[in-house]
């Protein structure tokens, strides 16, 4: 299957056009819609995000998942586009650290090739459309680039060391996401602060809870979501407004 995570939306042109592209060129494969509305213009938010998420799609050969992982602020800049394999999964996007948490931790070494491809019609702009879409499809039919990082006319083995971004965090203590339900997600996995029950988030102290039915209605409360991310919510209401909540608010955690 071919996995879409983006920050195009959902309206507009954009994410139709990508799947137009995949549809002519990998016919019959799947496409799932995993996240179009990722952080707009935040690589660094987004890497938390692919992270805990792509987590839950097979991996393996053949039958691998390819994701098309698309937050590129920088399309037709300097930064790469490439192919990244990590733990029998397959990235295809930009080099501008959207990939560095699924390398941090991969099981087994990554490998990265960059694109050299280019087809004659490549947009300046929408590099999602005219080379990462194609790429994808590419791989989702089985066309893979050289084993061991060997160069090819399309791909060009390279070392890790330019995608790299040391200075973050393993967790990110910010809000990474806000769904349409107003839960805000946070980049910190719930098993590296296990016995946390409580933190603050913009001036508010939210108490721990389990579920939604534990606290009473119209209450703030976080939890473990169901892909691992500490997740602040309301029972029958929306957290973003009660807390007035923003992707990059940071969070503290507090243990008693």
């Amino acid at each position: 299957m071919i996995v879409l995570f983006s920050d195009f939306g959902f309206n507009g042109p954009y994410l139709g056009q990508v799947k137009a592209v995949l549809h002519q060129e990998a016919p019959g494969v799947p496409v799932i819609d995993l996240f179009a509305n990722a952080p707009a213009h935040d690589p660094r938010a987004s890497a938390y995000l692919l992270a805990a998420y792509g987590a839950g799609f097979p991996p393996g050969f053949p039958e691998s998942t390819v994701f098309f992982a698309v937050v590129d602020p920088g399309v037709g800049g300097a930064r790469k586009p490439g192919v990244l394999e990590a733990d029998g999964r397959w990235y295809v996007g930009p080099d501008n650290g959207l990939f560095e948490i699924i390398i941090r931790r991969a099981k087994a070494e990554p490998r990265w090739w960059d694109i050299r491809w280019r087809q004659e019609r490549l947009s300046e702009t929408f590099h999602g459309r005219d080379l990462f879409a194609p790429v994808a499809a590419r791989l989702a039919r089985g066309e893979t680039p050289a084993p061991d990082n060997k160069d090819n006319a399309d791909f060009k083995g390279s070392p890790l060391d330019g995608l790299r971004r040391p200075d973050w965090p393993d967790d990110l203590a910010e809000i990474i996401y806000i769904d349409d339900f107003g839960n805000a997600m946070t980049g910190v996995r719930a098993e590296t602060v296990a016995g946390v029950t409580e933190l603050t988030v913009g001036g508010a102290f939210v108490g721990k809870a389990r579920r939604f039915s534990d606290v009473p209605e119209g209450e703030a409360f976080f939890y473990e979501n169901a892909n691992g991310l500490l997740e602040i919510s309301v029972n029958q209401g929306r957290a973003d407004n009660l807390l007035k909540l923003s992707v990059g608010n940071q969070v503290a955690f507090i243990k008693k």
